[in-house]
């Protein structure tokens, strides 16, 4: 591998770091630097075989926590995806990644976009999806690629569209997560779980009923969906019906007090949440499981 020499922006001693990193402690003053990793995209005369993947951390977005991290800066995104990607043409994988910083709030997150770079990353060397058929949204993009609430709510849908047996489709979600009163009694706490988009003030939360409807019940026979959902009250982001509880071992029922129909068209969704309807991401270290069909959990295998 090839190093570059940087220079630390307090003292000036220079250093070899690997290219695809985006953080260095000088070994002189012990200040941290932040880089641009260097990302290497598809072009529109790429296919899968040419495309080369630069090599960043393993991805463990739940056990590593990256948001203690800062982002890298905005030009290290520039091209994160290009307009080959996202095609017409219907791959049996197709994955939305959507990392949510809220750069000009106080409530501003740091690290979603490493999230979202080593989702990426982890779907395309470990489960062989292609570049093109993976959709990233980050406040770095452009166009229908910003994860606006209007974004996001077109992005689900094209997730889901046309799938068919054999489809496994992936959708990951990091940034703010809230609650709010449900006026539909198919809340058995009493409460929607939301996912924030970065306007999310201006045009609202996404409930967990939108969610549902968006990516739960298009799933046909055959069709599998897992969603990693990293953000506050994400316990039952999706609605699904099955509940894991982990210290009963033992499936629970979710299903709405409104006999509504919560269920998929065939297929199979799985979500694993950061953590309970009613806690925050930062204060436990128990991700949630719900499911639209129970499994044992001891012996299923998650195949993206």
């Amino acid at each position: 591998m090839n190093y570059d020499n940087i220079k630390c922006k307090t003292c000036g001693a220079s250093t070899l770091v690997p290219p695809t990193a985006y953080q260095q402690r000088c070994s002189q003053c012990n200040k941290i630097n932040y880089m641009t990793p260097k990302i290497q995209q598809p072009s529109a005369n790429n296919n899968n075989d040419q495309y080369q993947c630069p090599f960043f951390r393993a991805f463990a977005s739940k056990c590593c926590k990256d948001k203690k991290l800062k982002s890298p800066y905005p030009g290290s995104l520039n091209n994160i995806h290009s307009s080959s990607d996202t095609t017409s043409r219907r791959s049996n994988k197709r994955a939305l990644l959507c990392g949510v910083t809220y750069n000009t709030r106080k409530y501003k997150l740091k690290g979603t976009v490493n999230d979202v770079i080593n989702m990426k990353e982890l779907l395309i060397n470990q489960f062989h999806y292609p570049p093109e058929s993976i959709k990233v949204m980050t406040e770095y993009e452009k166009g229908e690629f910003i994860p606006t609430k209007e974004n996001i709510k077109n992005s689900l849908k094209w997730l889901v569209d046309g799938c068919k047996a054999g489809d496994s489709l992936v959708f990951y979600f990091s940034g703010h997560g809230l609650r709010q009163p449900d006026f539909k009694d198919d809340e058995k706490d009493g409460f929607d779980e939301t996912i924030c988009p970065v306007d999310f003030l201006k045009e609202g939360m996404i409930l967990d009923n939108d969610i549902n409807t968006d990516i739960v019940k298009p799933l046909k026979k055959g069709v599998t969906l897992h969603a990693i959902v990293d953000s506050c009250h994400s316990g039952t982001i999706l609605d699904l019906v099955h509940v894991y509880n982990h210290h009963k071992a033992m499936w629970e029922d979710n299903s709405p007090p409104s006999g509504i129909d919560k269920g998929t068209g065939g297929g199979l969704a799985i979500c694993i949440s950061a953590c309970n309807d009613d806690k925050l991401a930062a204060d436990t270290s128990e991700p949630m499981l719900s499911s639209s069909e129970k499994f044992d959990v001891n012996t299923k295998k998650f195949i993206l």
